[in-house]
């Protein structure tokens, strides 16, 4: 699925930062963030006698290898791999390793291109190699995108699994559970998207020939990633509805994958806008149309969008609101006070009209999600797999009064209003899982003068889900590697919020993803190690035991980290 941009610190990406609060003084506050609880103390012991883990010996350290040399070349390691998985005390670790925890389980994202333009699995050796890593690490399953673009590219209810078909009984085989991902968006153009995956053929010809299925902003700019939620219900992909379309392929991917609805397939997130997320693509980053941390800009200017804005308008009795969304928010790489529409004082957004044009902007994103998760929950009902959407965190200028970025994007927040428990209350309608990003970051990792806080972001979006009694699952934004990101996210994702009062958890983390970088031998001992407190979340283990732990896992999964490392390049 493609990288939302919650985004755009990326040479903080891996680093070591500092951990002193630099947070300006000059940011306003917001009357919506919550407080976090402080977290119980972390439990200590007296170290344990080596054999008292499992009976195994103790592990090595972490920067060598089981064969005995330090940090070895990695094309020895490939070669001695075969020789090493014949071990039977090898076997045995591995085994022993997958004891299921009490905590938070982790998921890891699979890379884009899984699955080729050929609809066959992409690397497959070093693809199997991998996943035998990843179960081996203790990580509960992977996500994959399902490609809309790949598996009905050529024809309309044409459907190609053969790809996915190979690679999901490869995560059978290995134990892995899978998180599948309905993606009808279009894949590059997103920070981290590496390759481009078109959407279908016969929906590109559709576009061509009628651009306005194409969100569009006020300057008449197309942006063809994810098909106008304005034409939902008219049929106008050759006699069908897009929500028909959604339908029938994820109807398609149950009957075709039914055996494994349940016990390998356990979620489906349902894609529902640019990145694979419930917004507008408010910005767009190809081309260099919007740079961070700019504001966006509205999409509603296509003539779909217009009428339903016209209606709205004659319904509220003012038919002058319906002719144009509004024209003095900026341009994308504007800041708030920039604009007359979000300047803090007499701003456009706190006026009558800017309550109008909002709330309908938002209520059509809210109904598209609901048009199709109504489809999916009757699709998938009785089948074992839960559901989910996934929201952006936009972070940036969330300490203005405006919340400008949200409000393009199609998220109703501002400092006066919550945009997210009404996100949160049709996530529960539908029995939903709220899934949400920037779980890894802190505030005073982010520009300030941007007034960043995904912290408060984060919390706020806790506290909506908690009100609304709707699960809370969580992924980091950007690639990141260190302790410091890790332990960021087993603080947020512990939810320790003002109103907890049952001990609710997130009921899931996805890694940013499986790539080389990952199976670097210190990132992955860092990622090891975070995999194993995240599963340990709420046990009786101190945290020395843990840590014990998390190394003998390294040392476990060494020998198929080195081989995916090699196949992966």
């Amino acid at each position: 699925m493609a990288l939302n941009l919650t985004h755009q610190i990326g040479t903080l990406a891996g680093a070591s930062i500092s951990t002193t609060d630099t947070n300006s003084s000059s940011v306003e506050s917001v009357n919506a963030s919550p407080k976090w609880r402080s977290s119980t103390p972390s439990l200590t012991c007296k170290i344990q006698r080596p054999d008292a883990i499992d009976g195994l010996s103790p592990p090595l350290s972490p920067c060598r290898s089981p064969l005995g040399s330090t940090r070895p070349d990695l094309s020895v390691a490939c070669q001695a791999f075969a020789t090493e998985m014949e071990s039977p005390v090898l076997e045995h670790q591995v085994r022993r390793a997958h004891n299921k925890g009490t905590g938070v389980p982790v998921y890891v994202m699979m890379p884009l291109d899984s699955v080729t333009m050929n609809n066959s699995v992409n690397r497959k050796k070093a693809m199997n190699a991998s996943l035998q890593a990843l179960k081996s690490a203790g990580v509960e399953g992977v996500m994959m995108d399902v490609w809309w673009g790949l598996v009905e590219r050529e024809a309309p209810g044409a459907y190609n699994w053969g790809g996915y078909a190979e690679l999901l009984e490869m995560a059978k085989k290995h134990g892995l559970k899978v998180q599948a991902v309905m993606s009808f968006h279009k894949c590059g153009g997103n920070v981290g998207d590496s390759v481009t995956i078109p959407l279908p053929k016969w929906v590109v010809e559709e576009v061509d020939k009628d651009p306005d299925l194409a969100y569009t902003d006020q300057w008449g700019r197309r942006n063809c990633e994810y098909l106008s939620l304005g034409a939902d219900t008219l049929p106008v992909l050759k006699g069908r509805t897009p929500v028909q379309c959604y339908a029938d392929f994820m109807r398609a991917f149950r009957d075709n994958f039914k055996h494994l609805l349940g016990d390998t397939i356990v979620e489906i997130q349902v894609g529902m806008g640019p990145a694979g997320e419930l917004r507008y693509p408010s910005y767009p980053e190809q081309n260099g149309t919007w740079r961070f941390p700019g504001i966006g800009a509205f999409q509603c200017f296509d003539k779909y969008m217009l009428s339903g804005l016209k209606a709205a308008a004659e319904a509220a009795g003012k038919p002058g609101w319906g002719s144009t969304g509004p024209t003095d928010a900026g341009e994308y790489n504007k800041w708030p006070e920039d604009t007359p529409f979000f300047r803090k004082d007499g701003g456009g957004w706190n006026s009558t009209y800017g309550e109008f044009f909002l709330s309908w902007y938002s209520q059509m994103l809210l109904d598209h999600g609901e048009r199709i998760l109504t489809s999916a929950k009757s699709i998938f009902e009785n089948h074992g797999v839960k559901i989910s959407v996934k929201i952006a965190g936009i972070h940036w200028h969330y300490g203005t009064r405006s919340h400008a970025p949200e409000l393009t994007a199609g998220y109703y927040n501002t400092r006066f209003r919550d945009g997210y428990i009404p996100i949160a209350q049709m996530l529960a309608r539908q029995g939903a899982i709220f899934n949400f990003t920037c779980i890894e970051m802190r505030d005073h990792e982010q520009p300030q003068e941007a007034q960043c806080l995904p912290e408060k972001l984060v919390r706020q979006v806790a506290m909506a889900t908690l009100k609304a009694n709707v699960p809370l699952a969580g992924e980091n934004a950007l690639p990141r590697y260190d302790d410091y990101a890790h332990k960021q996210i087993l603080e947020a994702s512990s939810l320790n919020i003002e109103g907890n009062t049952e001990g609710n958890q997130m009921c899931a983390f996805t890694y940013l993803r499986m790539n080389p970088h990952l199976f670097q031998p210190d990132n992955w001992r860092h990622f090891v190690a975070f995999v194993k407190k995240m599963k340990e979340k709420g046990s009786h283990k101190c945290r020395e035991q843990v840590e014990r732990e998390a190394e003998h896992f390294v040392h476990v999964t060494t020998p198929l980290v080195q081989e995916a490392a090699v196949l992966m390049r």
